[in-house]
């Protein structure tokens, strides 16, 4: 693997631990985590470069689901925890659509 890909590979792994643990929830942390390094561990010996770029932007892919996923329990931890909040932001999205 060449120094750059290992760096861009080491970057994603980083990246998606790091964003896996803004997760509220201890079951999907644990989950996020234990399955990011599993999934690492088990492409590390992976040598033909098609396959590292075709894993490489699955792994970015999956980061992006992860921010996402991570924004949206963030945002909900929001609304259940300020109730007053509830009617007013439901009634500004229907106005924004």
């Amino acid at each position: 693997m060449a120094a750059s890909s290992r760096a861009q590979v080491l970057d994603l792994y980083r990246a998606m631990l790091r964003e896996s643990k803004h997760f509220s929830a201890y079951n999907y942390r644990t989950y996020a985590v234990r399955r990011i390094r599993d999934a690492f561990r088990e492409n590390k010996n992976v040598k033909d470069p098609a396959e590292i770029q075709a894993l490489v932007n699955k792994a970015k892919r999956d980061l992006g689901i992860i921010r996402r996923q991570g924004l949206t329990d963030v945002l909900h931890s929001l609304l259940k925890s300020t109730s007053y909040l509830r009617l007013p932001l439901r009634a500004w999205i229907r106005a924004q659509s």
